[in-house]
């Protein structure tokens, strides 16, 4: 199942932008061929690990992926990284600084098929992983957990090749629930957040850590497994 968080930034989308001096009307239409291009590079690398689920449910009679997430950053959220970062509003900047316009969120039902798609991804001709933080086996202060790769992806334009990053995270069904959940209760709660929430919400990660690993465990018992 395939979920899209966003659609694409359209030149109307963008405030006055008939009203803006020449070089930021420039700015604002560059935004336009931005978002296509790296919804492009989604498309790419969507279609590729629904080639792989596919491919293990032939195989192994086993479906890794539970479902695939995918959203292009909006352009408040474009603009506010790079002014956190110190860097000018240009499109040059936001090809060579942002990383993670792009993402994909895979949502699989084992651990071990968290690091066999890894696995894959990494020996990818195509795909080059040029950045990789595993918080699976270090998990964040908070007690966040997922694989995060960052991912060039080759793509065919009308003026030839060109390559972009994406940014895939990999994670279990409880992994996304716990991580779903810390959000809204971190950040969109009526109340204040406090060191007790905080703390609780770690040893609920921990856990639903143990409980990923005993699925894990059960199935590896009644199941055949492929090799990473």
């Amino acid at each position: 199942m395939m979920i899209e968080k966003s659609g694409s930034i359209r030149l109307r989308d963008i405030p006055v932008a008939g009203s803006l001096p020449p070089e930021q009307q420039a700015l604002a239409a560059g935004m336009v061929r931005v978002t296509h291009l790296y919804r492009s590079a989604l498309k790419v690398a969507v279609t590729q690990m629904e080639i792989l689920d596919e491919e293990f449910a032939c195989m192994y009679d086993h479906s890794p992926i539970h479902h695939i997430e995918y959203r292009i950053k909006s352009l408040d959220s474009i603009v506010d990284k790079l002014k956190r970062r110190g860097y000018e509003i240009t499109i040059d900047n936001i090809y060579a600084h942002i990383q993670d316009l792009a993402g994909i969120r895979v949502i699989c039902n084992y651990l071990d098929d968290i690091y066999y798609l890894r696995s894959l991804l990494t020996r990818f001709d195509a795909f080059k992983v040029i950045r990789e933080v595993d918080y699976i086996k270090n998990p964040k202060p908070s007690g966040y957990r997922s694989l995060h790769l960052v991912v060039n992806v080759p793509i065919v334009i009308s003026e030839g090749t060109m390559v972009l990053p994406v940014e895939i995270q990999l994670r279990t069904i409880a992994m996304d629930m716990w991580a779903s959940l810390e959000h809204e209760l971190r950040y969109k709660s009526d109340r204040q957040f406090t060191d007790e929430d905080a703390t609780r919400l770690r040893l609920c990660s921990d856990a639903i850590s143990e409980i990923d690993q005993e699925m894990q465990d059960i199935y590896q018992d009644k199941q055949p497994r492929y090799q990473a």
